[in-house]
């Protein structure tokens, strides 16, 4: 049986996308992404609890996050889990784990955005005429 590796996150752009192009020409794109998590403490006090992610866009999913992210901006990820390994400059190993997004959906209007777009709705073809509708 094959395992599972999902993630789904709803929050909100740390700092605007880092973009670069790789020599093959394929884009990517990363940015720190806030998950706020709201309870009440043993004080009865309301406590807010962000924790951060890294995710990474790939092809024209990077270019989406270029031409329509910004930092604040929310956001919807599906994605799965990546950790990567390294050697840094001075031969420590390093281990960093990421969210590579799948799918990526614009919520809301926001700093260089128009609305609810979505990277599905850019791959999909256009719906057909009310005409041609069989009903």
């Amino acid at each position: 049986m094959a395992g599972v590796n999902k993630v789904i996150l709803l929050g909100n752009l740390g700092k605007d996308p880092d973009v670069t192009t790789l020599e093959s020409g394929v884009k990517v794109a990363r940015f720190p992404l806030a998950t706020n998590e709201y309870y009440k403490g043993k004080d009865g006090e309301s406590v807010e609890k962000t924790e951060w992610h890294q995710v990474v866009l790939w092809r024209n999913r990077a270019e989406l996050a270029e031409k329509y992210l910004s930092k604040g901006r929310m956001v919807y990820i599906e994605g799965r889990l990546q950790t990567r390994q390294w050697q840094d400059k001075e031969g420590t190993q390093r281990y960093t784990t990421e969210i590579v997004g799948d799918v990526i959906n614009f919520v809301g209007g926001g700093p260089g955005g128009d609305g609810d777009k979505n990277e599905r709705e850019q791959e999909s073809t256009p719906p057909p005429d009310e005409d041609d509708l069989p009903f």
